[in-house]
């Protein structure tokens, strides 16, 4: 099965680097197969027998602490569900022209609980709006996500869940491995 590995606040700020050279030797000393990663901020792409997605993710966290030395957030999604993930952006079905520089997903590694989603609901964030689907988070930033409130790490407080963002760049080149 093909799976996206997608790391948590590596090489950002000078901080926790991983040459992803050595990443992708990484993955396949654990026996994931085809490895690719995708630019620096880490992203594999892999594919494996295991059927349980957490699994992997546990291997993949405990096997960075012992290769390079600290701990890394990681969540295994399909590709699969990345494609639904594009499919149902409610921002582009309700404005399939957006400029999608501007959007942005940020993944949770569970569902919310409803009572938390709509306590960050009834902030206001300017001209930044989001939504939550299941177990992610559509974030459109019209005056870019380097100046938004809607930050990984608010959603990750807010929500109490583990997140990790991405562009919707990023969402399409990992739609092509």
């Amino acid at each position: 099965m093909k799976y996206i590995a997608l790391l948590r606040g590596i090489n950002v700020g000078g901080q926790r680097k991983i040459k992803m050279a050595d990443l992708r030797t990484m993955c396949e000393k654990i026996g994931l197969q085809e490895v690719q990663t995708y630019i620096q901020s880490g992203n594999i792409i892999f594919e494996h027998a295991e059927k349980d997605r957490s699994v992997l993710e546990n291997a993949l966290q405990a096997q960075i602490k012992i290769t390079f030395g600290f701990e890394v957030p990681v969540l295994v999604i399909t590709q699969a569900y990345l494609q639904e993930v594009a499919q149902k952006n409610p921002f582009l079905q309700q404005h399939p022209a957006l400029d999608t520089k501007l959007l942005h997903v940020t993944f949770l590694a569970a569902e919310p609980a409803k009572d938390l989603v709509k306590a960050l609901a009834e902030k206001d964030y300017g001209t930044d709006t989001f939504e939550v689907l299941e177990n992610r988070v559509y974030l459109y930033v019209p005056n870019g996500y380097g100046r938004t409130k809607l930050t990984n790490s608010v959603f990750e407080k807010k929500l109490q869940v583990a997140a990790t963002t991405r562009n919707w760049r990023t969402i399409g080149q990992l739609l092509a491995f």
